[in-house]
Parts: C-alpha cells; sequence; structure tokens
C-alpha cells in the first residue's frame, strides 16, 4: 500500500515538472510572455514574417525589426521609425522599426513590477526607483552590483500608499461635502429667482397703478381754474422775503448783544486790573513806564462816561428778539394764505349752494373744464411757481417704484446669468467662488481667488499685480512625475482654469495665468512659474477634483493623491 502511494506520488510530481511553461526570457513582462513559448522559432512580434532560432534571443544583436528579440539588453534601444532597414528585414519593406516591448521587465519581488527603458539595462546604474530587484544591471558593467532592496522599498511604498488612500478618503469626504455646499447655494439663487419673479409682478402691477394716479393728478392740476398763489405769487414772494429779513435781523441783534455783555465783562475786569495797579504800586521808583501808566489810567478814572446799557434797553430788547409767534404782533399766516381774486369768488359758486348740491356741482363744473382743455376748446391754467404737492407726491412715488422694479429686474437678469456659467462638474466650483489662497514664492506673495482672479505682489510693498481675471474652465494633458508626498500633477487630463486680461505687462502682453488642479486633501498652492514673459502657471491641489473620471474635457484618477 505504501509503495503504491509513494508511486502516484511520484508520477504526479514528473507530471508536473513535465508540464510547466518554460520560464521567460530575461526582460519579458507577463503579458509578453506568450511570443517566447516556442522553443524551436521565435517570430518578431510587429514583424511576423521574421522569424530567428530561439538562441539568438538576448544575444545582444538587434535581429528584430521592432528589437523584440532583445528584451533583456540595450541591444535595440535606439530603434525609432527613423531607424534604417537591416538585411534581415529587406524583404518586408513595411516592416516596422519601431520597438514592440515597453522596456525591460522587473519582477520587483516584494513590491511592484514595471518596466525600466531599454537604454537603462545595463549602464552601470542603480535605477531602484523603478527596478529595486537591481536585475536591470545583470551583466555587472564596471563592477556595478545592484542589491535587491524590494523589500525595504516596498514596506515604505505600502506605508506611503496606505497614507495616500487615507488622504484621498478625506479628500472625497471634503468634496461631497463641497458639492453639497454647491448645491445649496444653487437651491439659494433658484429660490431667489422664484422670488424675485413674485415681486416683479407685484412691483408691475404697482407702477401701473400709480402711472394711473399721475394720469389722473395731472389731468385735475389742468382742471384747475385758478392756483393758489402760495409762494409762487409776488406778494407771497414779499411776504417771504420780508420774515426771513427780519428773521436775519433778530438773530443779528441777538448775536451783538452777546458780544456787547462779553465787552463790559472784558472792561470791567480791566478796570479792576488796573485799579488795583494804581493802589499797589510803588511811586518812588523811578520807572516813567509805570508813571505815565498810572497817570493815564487817573485821567481815564476822572473822566465822564456813559453807561453802556440799562436794564430799560434790555428789557426791550429782549421783547425785540422774541419770534414773531410769541408777541404776536405780525402773524405770518395771515399773509401767507394769499389772496383770492374775483375770479376765484365766480369759480366757487358753489360754495353758496346747499351742502347736498355743492358736491355735485363742484365735480360736473371740475369735469366740463377738464373736458373744453382736453378738446382744445380753452386753455389749460398757466403754472405759476412750483406744481402742487399732490402732482409732485405722484411722481416721485412712480419714480421710486419704477426705480425699485428696475432693480428687481436687473437682479434676476443677474441671478439667471449665475445658474447659466460653467462652475465645473457637479458645481463644486461654487461653493469655492470668492475664497482666496496665497502661498510665498521668491520675492513674491502669490494669490488666487478661486473663479475671480490671480494677483503678484512684491514682499518689499507696492500694489498688487494683477496676473488674470477668471475667463473659463477648461483641462489640459499633463505628464509628469508625481513626487513621494503626492503634491503634483502626475500625468494625464487635469481640469485647469484660465485667467487672462491681467495687467499689462510693460514691452508684453496682458498677463494670463494657467491654474491645472490635481486631487488633495485641501487647497494648497503647490508650484508657481513663468512659461514666458507674463505668462505664468500655477499648480494647484483641491478637494475639488477628486474622483471626477475622465469625460473629455475633465479626467483625474481615483487614486492620483
Amino acid at each position: 500500500m505504501k509503495r503504491f502511494i509513494f508511486g502516484v506520488a511520484l508520477a504526479r510530481l514528473v507530471q508536473s515538472v513535465l508540464t510547466v511553461e518554460p520560464s521567460r526570457p530575461r526582460g519579458v513582462g507577463p503579458d509578453y510572455a506568450k511570443f517566447y513559448k516556442s522553443t524551436d522559432l521565435f517570430t518578431c512580434i510587429s514583424n511576423p514574417s521574421i522569424t530567428i532560432p530561439p538562441s539568438q534571443i538576448n544575444d545582444d544583436y538587434c535581429d528584430c525589426p521592432d528589437g523584440s528579440d532583445e528584451p533583456g539588453t540595450s541591444a535595440c534601444s535606439y530603434l525609432s521609425d527613423l531607424s534604417p532597414s537591416y538585411a534581415s528585414d529587406l524583404s518586408s519593406q513595411n516592416a516596422s522599426r519601431s520597438g514592440a516591448l515597453p522596456g525591460f521587465y522587473c519582477k520587483n519581488k516584494g513590491h511592484q513590477p514595471s518596466y525600466v527603458p531599454f537604454l537603462s539595462v545595463n549602464d552601470g546604474v542603480c535605477d531602484y526607483d523603478l527596478c529595486c530587484d537591481g536585475s536591470d544591471e545583470w551583466a555587472h558593467v564596471g563592477g556595478v552590483k545592484c542589491e535587491d532592496r524590494c523589500k525595504e522599498i516596498g514596506k515604505e511604498w505600502r506605508k506611503n500608499d496606505e497614507q495616500r488612500k487615507k488622504s484621498l478618503g478625506a479628500a472625497s469626504k471634503k468634496r461631497k461635502e463641497l458639492i453639497a455646499e454647491a448645491g445649496r447655494l444653487r437651491k439659494q439663487v433658484e429660490d431667489r429667482i422664484e422670488t424675485l419673479g413674485t415681486e416683479i409682478q407685484g412691483s408691475v402691477l404697482k407702477v401701473k397703478s400709480l402711472q394711473s394716479a399721475l394720469a389722473d393728478a395731472e389731468r385735475q392740476e389742468r382742471g384747475k381754474v385758478v392756483r393758489s398763489t402760495g409762494k409762487g405769487s409776488k406778494l407771497g414772494s414779499l411776504i417771504q422775503t420780508a420774515k426771513d429779513r427780519i428773521e436775519e435781523l433778530r438773530e443779528s441783534l441777538i448775536e451783538l448783544r452777546e458780544q456787547r455783555d462779553t465787552g463790559k465783562s472784558r472792561l470791567a475786569e480791566l478796570e479792576g486790573i488796573l485799579s488795583t495797579f494804581k493802589a499797589e504800586y510803588n511811586p518812588n521808583f523811578n520807572d516813567e513806564g509805570v508813571k505815565r501808566a498810572v497817570r493815564s489810567w487817573e485821567e481815564y478814572a476822572a473822566r465822564d462816561r456813559p453807561a453802556i446799557g440799562n436794564d430799560a434797553q434790555d428789557r426791550d430788547l429782549d421783547e425785540i428778539a422774541k419770534l414773531d409767534a410769541e408777541t404776536g404782533i405780525i402773524k405770518w399766516s395771515d399773509w401767507e394764505e394769499g389772496e383770492e381774486s374775483d375770479v376765484d369768488v365766480l369759480y366757487k359758486i358753489e360754495e353758496y349752494l346747499p351742502v347736498p348740491v355743492r358736491g355735485w356741482v363742484d365735480q360736473r363744473l371740475r369735469d366740463l373744464r377738464i373736458l373744453l382743455v382736453e378738446n382744445g376748446i380753452i386753455a389749460a391754467s398757466t403754472v405759476s411757481g412750483d406744481e402742487s404737492k399732490t402732482l409732485t407726491d405722484a411722481r416721485d412715488a412712480l419714480k421710486a417704484a419704477q426705480d425699485s422694479e428696475s432693480s428687481l429686474r436687473d437682479e434676476l437678469n443677474s441671478h439667471k446669468d449665475d445658474l447659466g456659467k460653467d462652475y465645473g462638474t457637479d458645481d463644486v466650483f461654487r461653493a469655492l467662488k470668492g475664497q482666496c489662497i496665497s502661498k510665498n514664492s521668491g520675492e513674491y506673495n502669490y494669490e488666487l481667488c478661486w473663479l475671480e482672479r490671480t494677483t503678484q505682489k512684491s514682499k518689499k510693498g507696492g500694489s498688487h499685480t494683477g496676473m488674470g481675471n477668471f475667463a473659463r474652465i477648461d483641462s489640459v494633458t499633463v505628464d509628469d512625475d508625481l513626487p513621494p508626498d503626492g503634491k503634483g500633477l502626475g500625468s494625464g487630463v487635469r481640469v485647469a482654469l484660465r485667467y487672462e486680461n491681467g495687467q499689462h505687462c510693460w514691452n508684453g502682453p496682458n498677463r494670463s495665468t494657467l491654474v491645472v488642479l490635481a486631487c488633495a486633501e485641501q487647497d494648497e498652492v503647490w508650484k508657481i512659474t513663468e512659461e514666458e514673459k507674463c505668462v505664468y502657471r500655477m499648480e494647484i491641489g483641491t478637494p475639488a477634483v477628486c474622483d471626477i473620471k475622465g469625460n473629455g474635457k475633465e479626467g483625474v484618477a481615483k487614486d492620483e493623491l
């Protein structure tokens, strides 16, 4: 029984050994292994009409026009569409002379497999960033031996990859928050548009009503027989002038009286000082100036001086300084009511009628006059002075309503235009509009305000320099190496913002900025360059472009971080 079991195991082992596929030639990746299975002949990958013995694979000589026979050497690293033909492919004028393989395949066990350019194979340099197992330097050119560092590099890469995934998750979460905020802001605009529509409808009705009221006021104004003289009449103007003049004189009198009282007070103070000086000075002090001053004071004190004001005069001045309304001497209201002409009395005939009939007759007379004026039978009342307050108020009310309607329509159009603007995928940039980020770089401080402007300011002071005003959302294709910290553009299609028509550059164009965006956990300016005179490029990280799938216009890989 034991012999039988041993025999079966041995048979299976032999069968497995016999069925194992032959090992791939050096430098061949799994995707291309199928082209190297045959042990009789090798067929050039891009030129099936050309075959060679398997022994010529990796013999450091380029036999296939596409270089597929040298996957593990640098013999065919020079190949391109411009390479000359070889004797082996003269029979095929259409033979491809561009490389069929992506490069030398490194297994990188413990890390991620990758390809290195054929030029890097056996060049005496350890390319650990692409080939961490050192297999690209298998020939040990110049004594160089590259040790296998895939375990350490793979461990560090997995650690960084875990951090990148966490950062990507946080960035995706923030983008969802931005989308939610953008939706809320858009809903506010839509609600405001609806509200404005209702307000404009009400405003239109109000304007129509006020237009009708103004037309009625103007009609009634034309129907007046004689307008009140009021301030516009000659007598009214004279009365107003006299009233204003008297008020000026009254105020001047009060001011002069205050100045007189101040002068009296200062004079009394000076006299007191001189009296004290005369009483206390030393007559034996031989100073001619002092003696002369004392004699002058004695002469001044001996003269008779008229009294400055008295109680009776002050009472009279108090009475004069009172307002006319307090004294009752002049009642301006009696004069300001205006005069009534014979025509006024004639056209107020309804005042002699009984009260029940008076209103009816008054309205009929006014309607008749308006009818005659409108048909050109009699002339409209001549305007003397300002128009009536009723008409002025009606006109002012209409203008205010029209201005309000115009303002509402402008706001409505502005909001409608805003809804039609491109705010990117999911309207996400609506949530960022107006927010600004900045970075110090060299001698300048650069600032980006989302969907508004880019600016530059010298650290030495001075005003801002406009580097461009937001024009549109665009996309660009980039091919950059992604740094270990993930703060870079990588390769592929990226969302871009174009800022144009900035401040004019001396002896050059108007400044402009291309802002290229990549996925990041937070808004951050990574890099600023001046690609040509006054043409700038900013590389920005933002969660706003995370998880955007390529659609021909915007494309950001999910694993971009």
